[in-house]
């Protein structure tokens, strides 16, 4: 019960802010950014899940994203590492702009722990995964973003859920 009321809090929460955006959106028409990138930065897990080897971690990222072209969705690749594995992550998205040049987004997708047991900054087995986000152009070509990641069930022997948060530069290509 505890993780469906955790689900519908998150949900609603990111359903208005994304509604936010979409109004913003309508009314300034320079907004956003469709920049295809790639780049690294720190990740830090918050979590545990109670039980030896799924301590928090801290660590690195790699992400990436690709704009599907005239559509508010993108594709987008993480991997988090840390510990003793990495968690591997295909994500899809949905972008609002929310000023100019900077995106929300909202999505989900897949962790693949590639030692599965072994802990990572977003928990210590596969499991689903929802992230939430912004991404900026701070110059020509580099992309500052941030974002946080929930892993549902994603630790080994525990119900319990990851969170971590990252933040780095990419390069736009």
């Amino acid at each position: 019960m505890k993780l469906k009321t955790l689900a519908a809090s998150f949900l609603t929460v990111a359903s208005i802010i994304v509604s936010a955006g979409m109004a913003s959106a309508q009314t300034v028409g320079t907004n956003g950014t469709n920049s295809n990138y790639i780049g690294a930065g720190i990740s830090a897990g918050v979590t545990s899940g109670g039980q030896r080897n799924d301590e928090a971690q801290v660590g690195g990222n790699v992400q990436g994203r690709y704009v599907i072209p005239k559509t508010p969705v993108s594709v987008r690749g993480s991997v988090l590492y840390g510990g003793d594995a990495a968690a591997i992550m295909p994500i899809v998205t949905y972008d609002t702009p929310i000023a100019k040049n900077t995106n929300l987004y909202f999505g989900g997708g897949y962790s693949f722990v590639t030692n599965e047991g072994q802990n990572t900054p977003l928990g210590n087995q596969n499991a689903l995964v929802v992230t939430l986000g912004v991404e900026s152009l701070v110059s020509k070509n580099i992309i500052a973003y941030g974002d946080a990641k929930w892993g549902i069930d994603a630790y080994r022997n525990s119900e319990a859920d990851a969170v971590s948060f990252q933040a780095g530069l990419g390069y736009r290509f």
